[in-house]
């Protein structure tokens, strides 16, 4: 049964060693208890319990700085980063690395242009802004694309830390997914918000202390870091100023610095999860505070796993374990590595693997979280009586969490025929992020287009880029597409370990230059989804009659452009004629249907 379980993963049964004693397993379960002890701590035990929609989606609007961005940090950095970025340093070099340069950019626009807007309207669900700026239509467009965007990504989030756990226990990875997944729809169902946020804090904990050990243990192990230095340096893997302007190379400044700034903007600025936490604090100023401490917390924790890549070739650098067959994915490499460095530490496995286990548990469960606030006020509400309960409403939402996590585990079986983690994962996102990304700044920057402009743009936006990313996925998977990687050796591999690079798969390759677009670095997709959706709207707008920019509410444009608004509208809002909406901002459900009659449906 082992053997089955690992040659399905193309691993030999004689290169998995089972290092997980008791004390592992013991580490591992309590980081599972204690994560549902928070859930069923806040669902019946906590002064506020989880049984109205603003205690359930927004924890009251009370939540403090510090639990906040230590879920923003534990939902921005999942799993894929903890295994996917140490094998990028690996295979291709560091100029991934370089991803950490946009963040501060990021953080502040989102400072200035976007969380403003947000949370001076005090919406639930982001994609209201998409109703009350354009149309119904428009916010189901919206709405659908983040689902699909999180319907794409939970699955590969859940199938890493099954993978890592295979590496080192042996347990096949399709048994072990459910159970952690079980436990991450308990507490996300039962304790909402709040249980959430104060999972991930623990969670944060644990993947910080794991990454720094492994980090640290793994320096001392192969000689130091001026050792981890020079071993990259003498293989090329060291390399940062790549200013190639050629946008089908896979990572250069231009596309990991630029294209990267788009792809952080919409997975934070408009993301649901991301504004749905920001709105969750008290004032604008505290959510501005917990922006700048998740770009600081990013950039601690990439910098990290990029380096343990680094930490990981001077271990391997004459003898790779992929060429030797050891593991048949560059993204075992850290569990492999892991398993090397750390038989004689007791627990530290155990840590390890909770670690990987939080960052995913954390990424799952402010998926669901987001995507049930989505569902419901975005989907589901809207043809709901105006008497239904609070409580009845918290109950629909509990059924949908478990109803969506039990989809996307069942999603996770698809999710090892991808390539790396990384790359797949950067590029199934960028198919939704850029019409997303452009959908918002078009609304926000121009107070011109209309809803028709706003619903063309974002469609044509999004089958652009589906069409460009599933076509480079395809030509990647049948060899039309590969990428150069940075020289391994095995000429310090025992001859015994020599034997396995004799056992070759056959893959068919298909001959031919593939389409040019799906050339492209996956790193441009959301800069031309974006830029697709904000030009097509405009020009659809200006076609069908744009709108007029004195019946705009200016609250619904940055504060960038206030200056540049027809003196009308800024009157109106000075006297507070278009606020008055907003002052009962727990009445949600009194608050929408009020939405509904002044932001009516323009199609």
């Amino acid at each position: 049964m082992l053997s089955q379980n690992i040659s399905g993963l193309g691993m030999s049964s004689d290169s998995v060693k089972n290092i997980f004693d008791w004390i592992d397993y013991l580490v591992f379960a309590l980081s599972l208890i204690l994560s549902t002890c928070i859930g069923v701590y806040f669902a019946f035990f906590a002064a506020k319990k989880q049984n109205t929609t603003s205690e359930y989606l927004m924890g009251g609007r009370t939540m403090g700085i510090f639990p906040i961005s230590m879920s923003l940090i534990a939902s921005y950095i999942s799993g894929i980063s903890l295994l996917g970025l140490p094998a990028e340093m690996y295979v291709y070099g560091t100029q991934y690395w370089m991803i950490v340069v946009p963040e501060f950019f990021v953080s502040v626009t989102m400072i200035v242009v976007y969380l403003p807007v947000f949370y001076k309207l005090r919406i639930t669900s982001s994609y209201e802004y998409l109703r009350m700026r354009f149309s119904q239509p428009v916010r189901l467009l919206g709405s659908c694309l983040f689902l699909v965007k999180m319907l794409l990504y939970i699955p590969i989030v859940v199938y890493v830390p099954a993978l890592a756990f295979n590496q080192v226990t042996g347990i096949n990875l399709h048994l072990i997914t459910p159970i952690v997944c079980i436990v991450c729809i308990f507490y996300t169902t039962l304790g909402g918000l709040k249980a959430v946020v104060w999972t991930d804090t623990l969670q944060t904990i644990l993947m910080t202390g794991g990454v720094l050990l492994v980090l640290i243990l793994g320096t001392i192990y192969v000689g130091g870091p001026q050792v981890v230095l020079e071993r990259s340096m003498e293989s090329g893997r060291i390399e940062f100023l790549n200013f190639d302007f050629d946008p089908t190379i896979r990572h250069t400044v231009w596309g990991v610095c630029f294209g990267n700034y788009f792809s952080w903007l919409a997975a934070c600025s408009v993301n649901q999860a991301m504004v749905q936490r920001c709105l969750a604090m008290p004032t604008l100023g505290k959510a501005n505070i917990t922006v700048l401490i998740l770009a600081l917390g990013i950039f601690s924790l990439v910098s990290m796993s990029c380096y343990t890549g680094l930490v990981i070739y001077a271990m391997f650098y004459n003898c790779d374990p992929i060429s030797t067959k050891m593991i048949g994915k560059a993204d075992q490499l850290l569990p492999y590595f892991v398993m090397e460095i750390t038989e004689n530490v007791p627990g530290l496995p155990g840590l390890f693997v909770s670690g990987v286990f939080s960052a995913a548990l954390s990424s799952m469960s402010t998926g669901l979280n987001s995507m049930t606030g989505v569902i419901f006020q975005d989907l589901i509400r809207p043809h709901l009586k105006a008497s239904i309960s609070e409580a009845k409403a918290s109950f629909i939402m509990k059924i949908i969490v478990v109803i969506i996590g039990s989809i996307c585990v069942g999603a996770v079986f698809l999710v090892e025929k991808m390539g790396t983690l990384i790359q797949a994962g950067k590029s199934l996102a960028g198919i939704t992020a850029g019409s997303l990304l452009g959908l918002f700044t078009l609304g926000m920057f121009f107070p011109w287009a209309n809803s028709k402009g706003a619903l063309v743009g974002g469609i044509t936006g999004f089958g652009l880029v589906a069409w460009i990313s599933l076509g480079a996925q395809t030509a990647i998977a049948s060899g039309q597409i590969t990428f150069p990687k940075k020289p391994i050796s095995v000429e310090g591999c025992e001859v015994n370990l020599l034997n396995y690079t004799a056992e070759t798969s056959v893959q068919t390759v298909i001959t031919g230059d593939p389409f040019p677009l799906y050339k492209m670095s996956y790193l441009w997709y959301t800069v031309i989804g974006t830029s697709t959706t904000i030009l097509v709207g405009l020009i659809v707008s200006f076609l069908t009659g744009p709108n007029d920019p004195k019946e705009i509410d200016p609250d619904l444009c940055t504060p960038l452009i206030h200056g540049w608004l027809p003196q009308k509208t800024k009157d109106a809002a000075e006297e507070g004629t278009l606020l008055s909406h907003r002052e009962n901002t727990e009445l949600t459900f009194i608050k929408s249907e009020y939405d509904m009659k002044k932001y009516p449906s323009k199609d």
